[in-house]
């Protein structure tokens, strides 16, 4: 396993969109390995490819306080998005910022198992919210994009003066 880089806002990379993964075989199998080692080390509680400049639909999440509860999803879709809950949110690509952002409270995800099964989940809470947010990724969307103009703006000018002052 190895650690993988995360794109940053406002790379063009994290608009792309990630393509369904067609065969699950040893190289997803690795890609999520480095992503969940990548996650935890950050850390974080979700990733998706799309961070790590891999544009197929894969999300690892682990929401555990123990780290020990990883989920892996494989070209997900979501359905039955229902009710409404409002939520700090952070990102990975996003260092340091937070915001409100306003999600589902209740999704049904479908998706694939790291063995090609299909799978279905119900969640809600946090889990929701996580899998909501990493599948904008999938989609070429950050948590930013739910923010008001005037927001992004700022957020662009904060992270570009942090990356000066750390080159």
């Amino acid at each position: 396993m190895s650690l993988l880089p995360i794109l940053r806002f406002p790379d063009v990379r994290l608009k792309k969109i990630a393509a369904p993964v067609i065969n699950i075989d040893d190289g997803i199998r690795k890609l999520v390995a480095d992503m969940a080692e990548t996650m935890y080390e950050a850390p974080g509680i979700g990733l998706a490819a799309t961070q790590v400049d891999v544009h197929k639909q894969v999300v690892v999440i682990d929401i555990s306080e123990e780290k020990n509860d990883l989920r892996v999803f494989i070209n997900p879709r979501l359905e039955n998005c229902t009710g409404a809950q409002t939520g700090e949110e952070g990102c990975l690509s996003v260092p340091g910022i937070y915001d409100k952002v306003e999600r589902a409270e209740r999704v049904t995800v479908h998706y694939l198992d790291l063995d090609g099964k299909t799978q279905r989940l119900d969640a809600e809470g946090l889990l929701a919210v996580c899998i909501q947010h990493e599948l904008d990724h999938l989609n070429g969307k950050v948590f930013v994009d739910h923010l008001s103009q005037l927001k992004q703006t700022r957020i662009k000018s904060k992270l570009a003066k942090q990356a000066r002052v750390t080159a």
